[in-house]
């Protein structure tokens, strides 16, 4: 060290240690705001509708898709989908199908599809992704919403959830 100069470790040290310090806190609030980026879904105040019954869910994890009935083949498409949880295909266009052993088809008012495509922050149909059970009603986002192309993609994107 030289005469009258000042030792370059302790302001290096104490620099490092707030860097340090400061990706610490960078990371912890990173990974809050995307675990706050998950949405939740309770179906106690939002009504769904399995063709004339209202949809009271009893697994622990579903997977949701949104889509349009419009489209060619959907309800078959979606029907033959191998998934390890039950699906729920929510119709954008609100039209009404049967339930098959693995898939539920729900429908619901237009005010309630608006909340939901809002909630969720859809922006393109097809959508899927997974939800939990929090407690009764109340289900939790669980995935990232993957948006599809084409119905023959759900298969790929499930394996990807």
């Amino acid at each position: 060290m030289a005469k009258g100069g000042k030792s370059l470790f302790s302001i290096t040290t104490i620099f490092a240690s707030f860097f340090g310090a400061a990706m610490i806190a960078g990371a912890f609030a990173y990974f809050n705001y995307k675990f706050s980026e998950y949405k939740f879904i309770d179906f106690g105040t939002w009504i769904f509708y399995e063709k004339n019954d209202i949809f009271k869910p009893v697994d622990d994890k579903y997977i949701v898709i949104l889509y349009s009935s419009k489209d060619k083949n959907t309800e078959e498409v979606i029907s033959k989908v191998s998934a390890p949880y039950k699906v729920i295909a929510i119709d954008f266009y609100q039209n009404s199908f049967d339930n098959t052993k693995s898939t539920i088809f729900l429908r619901s008012g237009t005010n309630t599809n608006l909340q939901f495509i809002q909630r969720f922050n859809i922006y393109h149909s097809p959508s899927i992704f997974i939800i939990k059970k929090i407690k009764e009603t109340l289900y939790k986002q669980d995935s990232m919403i993957r948006k599809l192309d084409t119905l023959d993609q759900i298969d790929n994107k499930i394996r990807e959830l």
